[in-house]
């Protein structure tokens, strides 16, 4: 139990409110671990994999309804609808409570009510936040015992009058139309009710660790963020870590999962994972910015998954691994398409329906055995690459700050920002283009500012406005990137090959961040030149890299237009120095035009 009298105090309060069984204090060690591994089998919540080819693993298949986060269900409660934005949906916090307690209020009768403790972040560290979940899912205790620090260690750092996040998570009858996300940052808290997916119920994840660190953040002055933290180390044994953020398909969690090609493995080159999704990042002692992974475990996407795409997430999730929503087969294995292997003869679907392989639908479709966002859950130190720093209290330092885009023809593969509040812009301004095969209307850009558009629990105007002050704080900040994987020809095929090929782009934003590397002025930024990048050991037709790097000034200004528009919706808390950017942008390539030969 705890000597917090503020935690024994909500505690009983919500209790009063759900009405549970009983309350049941969880403390993290491994014979809990069985008991809750067991209660779940026994209640159907859990199936036990083959325990040779998945040793302690389990299946897990959520409501058909409840297959993913629900963002349009997701509210900001603050006292004031500015304060929340324009990108978020805004709720009055008194109206979020009574609305919540109305489908919470005696929905835990006749079930167990878990207590977690938790720390995002590792304990003690003064990087870390500690949250206390309450929950009537065993699901999400397992859940929470993988991607957070949970138990007897947290209460005691949370000490009798340290603060916490009070997170409460009811499933009450998972009706869509009784469910509801809420946020409160003014009172550190977070309601989720209605609900078992992990996007929405393990709060510790995106709720906690973005939405209200954010706000934390920007009040305390460091950075939440929805990147990755990688570390590359060279053949000389330095090691330097980049954070990276990239909206959704844009290879995040492969990137953070990197394996050298060749060309470089051969020259000693190894990739260190401290983290594929949430950074928390501060300024240190030595002036630099420094970073941790708050979470403990990977909750990555299944589908897609396979030996070319990530054979490192392959390797973590071959054991002590929880399935959501992927294919069950009558041999308790797991499968997903697009993933390793043949599928199994027969099992059953993400739905709980009979499966076999080559089934269609009445519209002769074929029938999923997964569910597009079938989900892992797996802990971080069996990842093949992890790196022993990921636990350090202290972080990791960081050297270089990337973002992505999506972009058919307009981003070159890699530039580097002139300087702090150029590379705010180019993050503010990240974009992802939909396809005609995958999205609907080909060509449509969708604006997702440094990734963090469904994260962000405040104003993003006050947000880019954090980030330009950030840059005034930090006395050594870290060089800022663009990089676009998906760049593609007149014939509509990608013109780089990604995936591990991409170290040869770090390899060069690391020189450029020492002060190194060849480079070439261009009105967006500095670009390498065709021969900067080593591209030893991989063959790409002539004049590929030319095609890659190439900055073409009349789609930039067209782009500008559009970097206008999605900035006028934060009219009245936009910082100047964005709109200052865009003016030196514009400057910059009508000079570029200007000069040209007519």
């Amino acid at each position: 139990m705890t000597d917090n009298a503020k935690l024994k105090e909500w505690v009983a309060e919500m209790t009063s409110l759900c009405g549970p069984e009983r309350v049941v204090w969880l403390d993290g060690s491994d014979d809990e671990r069985k008991r809750l591994e067991a209660e779940a089998v026994a209640a159907g919540e859990l199936t036990p994999l083959h325990p040779e080819k998945f040793p302690g693993s389990f299946y897990h298949r959520t409501d058909s309804r409840d297959v993913a986060r629900t963002e349009h269900l997701t509210f900001i409660c603050t006292q004031k609808q500015e304060d929340a934005g324009p990108t978020n949906l805004w709720m009055k916090p008194a109206e979020g409570y009574e609305r919540a307690s109305d489908i919470l209020e005696g929905s835990m009768t006749g079930r167990t009510m878990y207590v977690i403790p938790f720390s995002m972040g590792p304990v003690g560290s003064p990087f870390s936040k500690i949250g206390v979940q309450l929950t009537d899912s065993v699901y999400v205790c397992l859940n929470m015992r993988i991607m957070t620090r949970i138990g007897a260690p947290v209460l005691k750092v949370l000490g009798p009058a340290g603060e916490f996040t009070k997170c409460l998570h009811g499933k009450a009858e998972l009706d869509p139309e009784r469910r509801l996300i809420l946020h409160f940052p003014e009172d550190n808290a977070i309601w989720s009710v209605g609900s078992g997916y992990g996007g929405n119920a393990l709060l510790g994840k995106k709720c906690l660790s973005l939405r209200i660190a954010s706000w934390q953040a920007r009040k305390e002055g460091w950075l939440a963020e929805h990147m990755l933290i990688l570390g590359i180390e060279d053949p000389t044994g330095r090691v330097e870590y980049v954070t990276a953020a990239f909206p959704s398909a844009c290879g995040k969690t492969n990137l953070a999962m990197l394996i050298p090609p060749d060309g470089l493995k051969s020259k000693g080159y190894k990739v260190w994972t401290v983290g594929d999704d949430i950074a928390w990042l501060r300024v240190g002692p030595d002036g630099r910015l420094w970073a941790v992974n708050p979470e403990a475990g990977f909750f990555g996407v299944a589908v897609g998954t396979n030996s070319k795409s990530n054979p490192t997430a392959l390797e973590t999730i071959r054991r002590n691994t929880i399935f959501t929503n992927v294919l069950l087969g009558d041999d308790k294995t797991v499968w997903w398409e697009d993933g390793e292997g043949a599928p199994p003869a027969s099992g059953t679907d993400w739905q709980g329906k009979a499966w076999k392989p080559g089934m269609k639908d009445e519209a002769g479709k074929p029938v999923l055995g997964a569910h597009p966002n079938s989900r892992f859950t797996a802990p971080f130190n069996q990842c093949p690459s992890a790196s022993p720093m990921a636990d350090d209290p202290k972080g990791v330092p960081i050297s270089a700050i990337i973002f992505g885009g999506r972009r058919a023809r307009l981003a070159p593969l890699v530039y580097q920002t002139f300087d702090w509040d150029h590379g705010v812009y180019s993050g503010a301004t990240v974009a992802s283009e939909r396809t005609a095969a995958q999205y609907g209307k080909q060509g449509e850009v969708r604006r997702d500012p440094m990734a963090m558009l469904p994260f962000c629990g405040y104003n993003m105007g006050d947000y880019f406005a954090h980030w330009v002050q950030m840059g005034k704080r930090i006395p050594n900040p870290p060089k800022v990137f663009h990089v676009n994987w998906f760049r593609r020809d007149e014939n509509n095929k990608f013109l780089w090959p990604g995936y591990g090929e991409n170290l040869r782009v770090l390899e060069w934003i690391l020189a450029r961040a020492r002060g190194e590397g060849k480079a070439r002025q261009t009105p967006i930024g500095w670009v390498p030149t065709a021969d900067a990048v080593d591209l030893s050991g991989l063959s790409l037709p002539g004049g590929t890299m030319e095609k890659l790097l190439e900055v073409n000034p009349e789609e930039w200004k067209a782009e500008l237009d559009d970097h206008a528009k999605f900035f006028a919706k934060f009219e009245g808390r936009l910082p100047a120095e964005l709109p200052r950017q865009g003016k030196l942008l514009a400057e910059r390539l009508e000079a570029v035009a200007a000069a040209a030969p007519r």
